[in-house]
């Protein structure tokens, strides 16, 4: 698979993905949607799980065990229906200190559902210790 991941072990990979693929500073992440995740009779995903996935992969492309989320700006470009497979590619744009721009593109087998610029941190420990 690559690079052992060192952030978000514990995670739901059910509900916000499954690494496939991790190298320095990217991450492959895929999800197959499910029934739980439908807001509707149509079938509809709720946009939530698509954002959970795409966070999931930037914080595999930082790959720091204190990497946190400051902000996201995001793009919904397609709906996505349940039963549909998407994944996540994510890339660190560059280092600036604790500072890591992340961008990440959800795709359908090649058509964007999803595209966004996330800012992480990197702090000196957990974000909830102490």
């Amino acid at each position: 698979m690559g690079d052992p991941i060192l952030t978000h072990n514990t995670i739901n990979q059910r509900l916000c993905g499954t690494p496939q693929e991790t190298s320095e500073g990217t991450s492959r992440v895929l999800l197959t949607t499910g029934p739980d995740m439908a807001v509707d009779d149509h079938g509809l995903v709720h946009g939530g799980f698509i954002f959970g996935l795409a966070d999931h992969a930037a914080m595999i492309a930082v790959n720091h065990p204190n990497v946190v989320l400051g902000s996201a700006e995001v793009r919904f470009q397609k709906p996505v229906r349940v039963g549909e497979t998407v994944v996540a590619e994510a890339r660190v744009e560059k280092s600036d200190g604790r500072k890591r721009p992340v961008h990440v593109s959800v795709k359908r087998h090649t058509e964007t559902v999803f595209d966004g610029s996330f800012i992480c941190f990197i702090l000196d420990s957990h974000v909830l210790a102490g």
